[in-house]
């Protein structure tokens, strides 16, 4: 089968797309997966360099995030509540292929209203925008939401999501053209450039002196935000795509009653189990409604230039979720 595997850790641009790679057994509780589209993640371009936390032994396919269908030779394990041919989503190691092996409880069922590339880029951003808005900002209609990185794959989610939730959303991003993305594709309500001096203050101005409720931050500008929050507001630490780790002054946590909080949502299994059904429960009810609809980049990649693709994500210039598809017309619902 065709792979996009890695038999040496260097930066993906020197990999080259295999054409006789085995096609994967199935452990104890892993179902086969036909692979239709994958979702391009930052952690894959470390992870064919070693530079990621999870290094699978050399050769290995890359690639976690999929969208496709039960093969009809998977086994089924006892419990599982897939047969082949179910359109599913999820995630695993090995989604830049024809086809992997995956744990049945890591698939989902994939709503008939999405295509399979919607689907490939659901499982990692979209329960991270929901838990960080729902389970630990703990948001509420009518407030006040700033939502940085706007126009990525966690941010133009957590933009959508606000809205659906009630919020008054400001969107920030470092360009016009992806602020643009945000107001286009996640519905908000107001827009910032946080690359101008004193952006908080056109946030103190749009909220009329108050500040916001709740900060929605994968960057790392929970600082910078502190100027613009509002008393007893609440700012997510959800990353920092930015390059560095923050050091928060404490005394202006204190002053405004501010509550600093983190969300690493791949340790909800670990720590957290129960709550990961419910909030796939909840998103998957919004997905089938209409009212949030995953965005994807213009750009579609094959497995022939997939690489393009990682570089294109390397060099921050996408939007919403990189797709790449290896089976043709997954814009389709079929």
């Amino acid at each position: 089968m065709r792979a996009f595997q890695v038999t040496q850790l260097v930066h993906h641009s020197q990999i080259q797309l295999s054409n006789n790679v085995p096609e994967p057994i199935p452990k104890e509780g892993e179902i086969l997966i036909d692979v239709h589209s994958g979702g391009l993640n930052f952690f894959d371009i470390l992870q064919t360099q070693g530079k990621y936390q999870i290094k699978p032994p050399l050769p290995f396919v890359l690639g976690t995030e999929f969208a496709g269908k039960v093969a009809q030779n998977s086994p089924i394990p006892q419990g599982c509540p897939f047969k082949p041919g179910d359109r599913v989503f999820g995630a695993g190691q090995g989604a830049y292929a024809d086809k992997m092996a995956a744990k049945y409880d890591s698939v989902l069922p994939l709503p008939d209203a999405l295509t399979y590339e919607q689907g490939a880029g659901l499982y990692v951003t979209w329960p991270t925008s929901y838990e960080g808005l729902v389970g630990r900002a703990q948001m509420k209609p009518g407030e006040w939401v700033l939502v940085t990185a706007a126009a990525g794959g966690v941010g133009i989610a957590a933009v959508q999501l606000a809205k659906v939730l009630g919020g008054k959303v400001i969107a920030a991003a470092g360009s016009q053209e992806k602020l643009e993305i945000a107001k286009r594709y996640g519905g908000a309500d107001y827009l910032i450039d946080y690359s101008k001096p004193d952006w908080q203050k056109d946030v103190l101005k749009i909220t009329n002196g108050k500040g916001v409720d709740v900060v929605f931050d994968p960057v790392g500008l929970i600082q910078s935000s502190f100027k613009c929050m509002a008393w007893r507001g609440r700012a997510i630490v959800v990353g920092f795509a930015a390059g560095s780790i923050e050091k928060l002054p404490s005394n202006l946590i204190l002053l405004k009653n501010i509550s600093v909080v983190g969300l690493h949502w791949g340790a909800y299994r670990i720590h957290e189990n129960e709550r990961v059904g419910e909030v796939w429960k909840e998103l998957l009810e919004l997905f089938s409604s209409g009212k949030a609809k995953p965005v994807v980049y213009s750009e579609v990649y094959s497995l022939d230039t997939l690489s393009q693709g990682l570089t294109a994500l390397e060099k921050r210039k996408t939007y919403g979720k990189v797709i790449v598809n290896i089976k043709k017309n997954n814009g389709a619902k079929l």
